[in-house]
């Protein structure tokens, strides 16, 4: 098992997350964050920080698209460990339809 960042992320990019990851496995684009699924060590800690719930384990269903999704980014975007504020504005953007579609950037973040 390995946990992946589905879209909900896109536009709020909390990174509660990457401060508890134990093995640094998040990787940073300009609206987004994702897990590399095959650093990823299954701890599940980040999970339960996320407060946009866009961490998701991938044994749940249609997960298969969202692990091939952090995977290509993971090994575009730089790493990060250290929490940064969130996008503008997240909070209106947590849980809106069509994040993926609508407002998803390939560009990559500062990273560290």
């Amino acid at each position: 098992m390995t946990y992946v960042v589905t879209d909900n992320c896109i536009m709020c990019k909390f990174t509660d997350c990457v401060e508890v990851c134990p093995v640094d496995c998040f990787y940073e684009g300009e609206n987004t964050l994702v897990i590399h699924p095959d650093e990823c060590i299954d701890c599940g800690v980040c999970e339960p920080e996320c407060p946009a719930d866009a961490i998701r384990p991938d044994t749940e269903p249609d997960m298969e698209k969202w692990v091939e999704f952090n995977r290509t980014y993971s090994e575009k975007w730089p790493v990060i460990t250290q929490k940064k504020d969130p996008m503008p504005n997240a909070t209106e953007m947590d849980g809106k339809e069509g994040k993926l579609e609508e407002f998803f950037s390939e560009k990559p973040g500062d990273g560290d």
